[in-house]
């Protein structure tokens, strides 16, 4: 009982922190993947039209990819452009669009998008939206109520402090089932409930990440998300700044940015980078970042990025070491 109550108290959290209606409406997924592939797989059917942005992550594009005949539209803007991005999907959402999905943050570049501004669209032309929030969550103001969204998926383990491997999924419409199993309730039938969130919820689930989840959401609400936002901002900026001075950098920055920044070092393999970065104990990811269609759109598929996040423990002196440390680096591969 004290299990219930537990997971029902995440629910309550989850549904105060992002706008939802009822706590039934919160799902208790795996990861933000186990979300979108059952928002996805809910709305997009074989031979129907979705309208995604350049910058979606493979948990949206391998998904869809696995819907058979599925045709894909992309609203196409440049990085860092807010504005071009509100007009391409408006361009791009002509009636033979049946599904709108879009990232609230790219995962490479930490370039903030319009969701707003697309759900609105969505609403006035009557498309249902799909928002991935996994690198929102915990730092953006996220409504499932004044978005009107269809679904909203994201992960625990990112900005909202949870464990890996447990995740939400908002739902503003009935979804289908993924997964198949007992429920504890409505055991006499053979289909799933038609009922949240048992209709999605097969199967045990997993108590002990959920109590990490709710530990880190009430960290989040304490914390408030404008402040933890602003904090990782400021780092970012600094850092910016500081790394832009070295020679050879290339750093990807720009207005309606978050605390997460990609570069290069011109001449220099990103892994190498990386693994040098991490032997001064600077934890960076290097490569594509599971995003290949956000690098052909930003022109990095061939290089990829290096990429650093920010998060409310980290201090200022820690940028001031990782400039140093990303100069000495590249001052080392220059002389050899």
């Amino acid at each position: 009982m004290r299990s219930g109550e537990l997971l029902h108290r995440c629910r309550e959290l989850a549904a105060a922190l992002f706008d939802a209606d009822t706590p039934e409406q919160v799902v208790l997924t795996g990861n933000a993947t186990h979300g979108l592939n059952i928002a996805i797989r809910t709305l997009v059917k074989p031979g129907s039209c979705a309208l995604i942005s350049g910058y979606e992550h493979n948990a949206v594009t391998r998904v869809l990819a696995s819907v058979p005949n599925v045709r894909l539209k992309v609203a196409r803007f440049g990085l860092f452009e807010y504005d071009a991005a509100v007009s391409a999907f408006e361009q791009a959402m002509t009636d033979e669009v049946d599904t709108v999905i879009c990232n609230h943050v790219s995962n490479v570049f930490g370039f903030i998008l319009p969701v707003e501004e697309i759900s609105q669209l969505c609403r006035r032309r009557g498309k249902p939206l799909i928002v991935d929030a996994s690198q929102s969550a915990g730092t953006l103001p996220i409504s499932l109520k004044n978005w009107g969204a269809a679904f909203i998926a994201m992960p625990g383990h990112k900005g909202l402090y949870g464990p890996q491997g447990t995740g939400l999924l908002l739902c503003g419409v009935q979804p289908e089932p993924l997964i198949f199993g007992g429920t504890g309730s409505s055991s006499i039938s053979q289909d799933m409930p038609d009922f949240l969130p048992d209709r999605v919820e097969a199967g045990t689930q997993n108590v002990c990440g959920a109590a990490g989840l709710l530990a880190g959401m009430e960290f989040v609400r304490q914390k408030g998300e404008m402040r933890i936002l602003r904090h990782e901002c400021a780092l970012r900026q600094e850092l910016v700044r500081q790394i832009s001075r070295i020679p050879r950098i290339r750093v990807f920055s720009g207005a309606h940015q978050s605390g997460v920044v990609s570069f290069l070092a011109e001449g220099m393999d990103v892994e190498l980078v990386a693994q040098e970065l991490a032997k001064r104990g600077i934890a960076v990811r290097a490569g594509l970042h599971c995003a290949p269609m956000a690098h052909r759109t930003a022109g990095t598929m061939e290089t990829g990025t290096v990429r650093i996040s920010f998060s409310a423990f980290n201090k200022p002196e820690q940028v001031k070491y990782a400039a140093n440390a990303l100069r000495a680096i590249v001052e080392k591969g220059r002389a050899q």
